[in-house]
């Protein structure tokens, strides 16, 4: 039988993608759909590019068994939080979630959290990281998109204790990133032919960032610096972490000798620890970021700097896929018992 779900807020680039992936999906049925100024509607009327989902957009919340807010940060509280009252499943693709300090919240959101008390409750839906806790969950909050390009890069190096704790994650986004909200810097005039550094003086992002890879190694304490950009394309993330191998790490500090070897050793490394991983590749060259376009997958390759003994990780992820929609979907398939790729393993559009 199919399972029935729903999306709350599908006219946004990450409820649109959802929807664009549920379609797909062979036991799961798209039943319900919500848009906060488009009520009434078709959804094909609104998005003609889902004109084969047959479906009006509601004012709330049909009969389903799971749903995916993706609702605006600060906004998707209520929501989810109604959602569970009424005994649905939900994943939360906004970042209300996903901060374990309440205190967090009024210093990068701006707003004191209504549901503090479920704020432990919420699982991090990085399936990589977290797969048995999704499985058994209610509620997961969905990754943000930067963070997951630089957890993923950074994860085994952590945890194996290979770099110091000073990390610097430089960041490149396309302009989809900024969601559908009209602004001025994400005007066509503005973002085309140019490249913008932003939010230097901290973005809301870093603290789920240093939260999670934290987690990864308690033991070392961590102090992160993280710079997006804006770049002019419409999707995608290309990541570049760097980080200080700690001091012996080769064992006979001979890295400048032997750098071919230990590039490829810290490359096994890495593909040990994502081992089985159906969405993580580990590559030989570096990655580019239509090489992921329109699917699930995290390309990662770690490199080796022996002028200065520093570690350099380059991942490339789609930021509405797996930055957003498919590892929501991901997330899914682990709540519901479904086989983890389902739907999920289309290949990249390219060019």
């Amino acid at each position: 039988m199919m399972v029935k779900v729903g999306i709350i807020n599908v006219t946004g680039y990450v409820g649109m993608e959802l929807a664009r992936l549920l379609h797909q999906h062979p036991q799961v049925e798209l039943a319900s759909i919500t848009g906060r100024s488009a009520v009434g509607q078709r959804l094909g009327e609104v998005l003609p590019h889902l004109a084969d989902i047959d479906l009006a957009i509601e004012p709330e919340l049909g009969e389903v068994t799971l749903v995916f807010s993706a609702l605006p940060h600060k906004t998707s509280v209520e929501a989810v939080a109604a959602a569970l009252e009424r005994g649905i499943k939900v994943i939360d693709t906004s970042a209300d979630f996903r901060l374990k300090d309440a205190k967090e919240y009024q210093r990068w959101y701006d707003f004191t959290h209504p549901a503090p008390q479920l704020l432990s409750e919420a699982v991090y839906g990085l399936a990589e990281l977290n797969r048995h806790q999704i499985a058994s969950s209610r509620l997961v909050a969905n990754p943000g998109c930067y963070p997951t390009g630089a957890i993923l890069a950074l994860a085994p190096a952590l945890k194996e204790g290979l770099i110091e704790p000073d990390i610097i994650v430089d960041a490149k986004s396309g302009v989809s990133g900024a969601g559908r909200t009209l602004s001025l810097g994400t005007h066509f005039a503005e973002a085309n032919e140019n490249v913008s550094a932003y939010a230097l003086e901290g973005h809301r992002h870093l603290p789920e960032i240093t939260q999670e890879l934290s987690g990864l190694n308690p033991a070392l304490p961590l102090a992160v610096t993280f710079v997006p950009h804006l770049v002019p394309m419409s999707r995608g993330i290309l990541t570049t972490c760097y980080a200080k191998l700690k001091e012996g790490w080769d064992g006979k500090g001979e890295l400048e000798k032997g750098r071919g070897d230990f590039e490829k050793g810290m490359r096994e490394l890495y593909r040990e620890f994502y081992r089985g991983e159906p969405f993580i590749r580990v590559v030989d060259a570096p990655p580019q970021t239509k090489q992921t376009l329109g699917t699930n997958l995290c390309l990662i390759y770690p490199t080796i700097d022996p002028r200065t003994q520093r570690l350099i990780i380059v991942s490339c992820i789609d930021n509405l896929v797996k930055g957003g929609a498919g590892q929501a979907l991901q997330s899914m398939n682990l709540m519901l018992g479904l086989p983890e790729v389902t739907a999920l393993e289309g290949s990249a559009v390219y060019p």
